[in-house]
């Protein structure tokens, strides 16, 4: 009996060890991965560029765990119930609130949250604030607002740590599903598909083909 219990006793000590080794690595930054934070002082969007340093609050508005999907070809977030509630309540002004893209908590890119009734532009990455609580709960890094014209610079978002993070995660989505090919815009015309190299992959866009108007003898 007296043997029992000590492999008992060992037992139980293994699994409390392990436990507490699983958690110290969860809650370890440098095993964060993808994530997406707010700024410490809620520095407005138009003051990040002029920043060379931004510190960044002290827990993610967006973890790696709130994400259930990210489609890589339209940078689309599917959300848990919690997380797209949290995200819907959150206060952003018309002139936008900060945000920034992290991986492990490093600094990736930065962007800012968006109020669609805003009238005012941006050129930087945003995330548009649901009005509504609709299904699915997906949010999309944007480039621009109100349309990406308006966007300027380089797009950050295909960052190679932050793929490699949604890759390790299991989160990420590399080709269009049925329900994403059904809400492509239809063209009377058809389509043209481009694709360029840029710093070794392969990129593609897929754009709709305009209807010819013939007025007086010349195709518009």
């Amino acid at each position: 009996m007296k043997s029992i219990f000590n492999h008992i006793q060992a037992v139980l000590a293994v699994v409390i060890a392990c436990s507490l080794f699983v958690s110290c690595a969860y809650s370890d930054p440098s095993h964060e991965g993808f994530a997406i934070y707010l700024t410490k002082g809620d520095i407005p969007p138009s003051q990040m560029p002029i920043l060379s340093h931004v510190d960044i609050a002290e827990t993610p508005i967006i973890s790696i765990g709130d994400i259930i999907t990210y489609n890589a070809q339209i940078h689309e977030m599917k959300l848990s119930d919690s997380a797209f509630e949290r995200i819907s309540k959150l206060d952003v002004p018309v002139r936008g609130r900060s945000f920034v893209v992290c991986v492990d908590r490093n600094p990736i890119y930065s962007g800012a949250f968006w109020t669609p009734v805003s009238s005012m532009s941006y050129d930087g990455v945003t995330i548009w604030k649901p009005l509504i609580s609709h299904e699915p709960h997906v949010v999309t890094l944007e480039l621009g607002y109100p349309s990406s014209s308006f966007y300027g610079g380089e797009d950050p978002r295909n960052n190679t740590d932050v793929m490699k993070s949604l890759e390790q995660s299991g989160k990420l989505i590399t080709r269009l599903s049925i329900e994403t090919v059904d809400q492509l815009p239809h063209s009377m015309k058809g389509y043209e598909l481009y694709s360029w190299l840029e710093d070794g992959r392969w990129h593609f866009t897929l754009i709709t083909v305009p209807i010819a108007i013939n007025v007086g003898g010349n195709n518009f």
